[in-house]
């Protein structure tokens, strides 16, 4: 008989009476009010913290691809340079490229600085020479002229500038802006600088204010008797359909140039500035990693706390037969639901944030009458948010699993816990 009372009652792992147990400590009472607290701030914790690297993380990834389309918008995913002898033969160049598959445009450009002045102000520019069928193909360009047209741009003497270059200058469409280029016609005393004015055809706005302060774009025939070029171009740049298969296009445009070529990527070309967005994100997620890690040590805390007010119920359900794996399991369930329903809540909270940002972004700049989000700092004109589902699973499966790293040490203290030692100290 007395062997038969000191048999433990098997039940099966996760039985409904655990989940009962863990429901009843997750309710506390008046005097287990403060591990209540504890409870609720690490629910918080780990809600806010997951809800933040949500939002931040989508954020950054808005930055890069807004960034990215900017800047592969109007410079080429690959940049051909002549190796050995100048590009005159650019035409048959472009044409091959072209025939490529997966290759949308092959530009000829010439390019060159020059500083371009107004009867008000003078700034220092690009120039950049294309044809008027490359440029009406760059979405970028055509589909944000804001003034002016790119109609008879081949024919005419016109260039298109860009809005904020267009207002320092005190600009509009069919004003003159005057180009002064330092390598100019080569007289018995040396090169003199070229200074030419020409109609402002267009103005365009691409929402990136370092293109649309510092490019203006000249008809291809122009520039080369602009720049001294004798017929030749400064380089030709591809546009494919897949900047990221950037390498297998490689050596298709350099077996379709069929001439010696220099070929420069878009990652070699902004290596600097997307390394350090890089490095950015991946700090970023480590610093508020820890914001979820407080959290899951505020589990710790309580569930240690909860341990051991609750020794007197330990040492009744031991007694009674409770194995020491439905013990750890109560206490389990009572720490992992905090982290999931803070997870799983910080996730919709998250979410929410990011598909409402820019409503957000504009009332709060209403109520605190500021602006927020500063073209002129942040180089865009929108605040953007790109949710990648990759990144997004990653802070939930990290925040879960240090939930449930947190409900460990404190669950195998109570399944270790003695009842005699428990009844005696309570």
């Amino acid at each position: 008989m007395g062997e038969t009372m000191k048999e433990t009652v098997r039940t099966p792992p996760f039985s409904q009476f655990e989940w009962l147990l863990s429901g009843r400590y997750l309710r506390a009472r008046r005097k287990e009010g403060f591990i209540s607290v504890i409870a609720g701030f690490s629910f918080l914790g780990i809600m806010l913290g997951v809800a933040t690297l949500i939002v931040v993380m989508a954020v950054l990834n808005g930055f890069r691809k807004e960034l990215l389309d900017k800047i592969l918008g109007l410079n080429g995913h690959l940049l051909i340079q002549p190796l050995e002898s100048p590009l005159t033969d650019w035409k048959d160049v472009a044409e091959r490229i072209s025939m490529i598959q997966g290759v949308r445009l092959a530009a000829p450009v010439v390019d060159g600085q020059a500083l371009a002045s107004s009867a008000f102000n003078a700034s220092g520019v690009v120039v950049r020479g294309m044809r008027a069928a490359d440029l009406n193909n760059l979405n970028s360009i055509s589909g944000n002229i804001k003034q002016g047209t790119l109609q008879g741009f081949d024919e005419g003497q016109g260039v298109a500038i860009g809005r904020r270059l267009a207002d320092t200058l005190s600009l509009r469409a069919g004003d003159s802006i005057t180009l002064v280029a330092p390598k100019g016609a080569v007289i018995s005393m040396g090169t003199t600088p070229r200074i030419k004015p020409y109609k402002v055809a267009a103005v365009f706005e691409i929402g990136m204010s370092e293109y649309d302060s510092g490019f203006v774009f000249m008809p291809l025939p122009e520039s080369q008797v602009y720049f001294n070029r004798k017929d030749d171009v400064s380089a030709i740049e591809v546009f494919t359909s897949n900047p990221d298969k950037i390498d297998a296009f490689r050596r298709l445009v350099t077996e379709a140039a069929g001439r010696p070529v220099f070929l420069v990527d878009w990652r070699q070309r902004n290596s600097t500035f997307f390394n350090a967005l890089l490095v950015q994100r991946n700090v970023t997620f480590l610093i508020l990693t820890m914001i979820v890690l407080v959290a899951a040590l505020n589990i710790v805390s309580g569930l240690i706390m909860l341990v051991k007010d609750k020794g007197q119920d330990i040492a009744i359900l031991r007694t009674m037969g409770a194995s020491r794996g439905s013990i750890m399991r109560i206490f389990l369930i009572t720490g992992a639901a905090i982290g999931v329903v803070g997870t799983l809540t910080g996730f919709f909270v998250g979410m929410l944030i990011c598909l409402n940002i820019e409503s957000i972004q504009t009332f709060l700049s209403w109520l605190t009458n500021t602006d927020i989000f500063p073209r002129e700092i942040y180089f865009l004109s929108k605040l953007p948010a790109e949710i990648a589902f990759r990144e997004t699973s990653a802070v939930v499966i990290m925040a879960l699993t240090l939930s449930f790293l947190a409900t460990l040490y404190p669950s195998w203290r109570a399944a270790r816990l003695d009842p005699v030692d428990a009844l005696r100290y309570e």
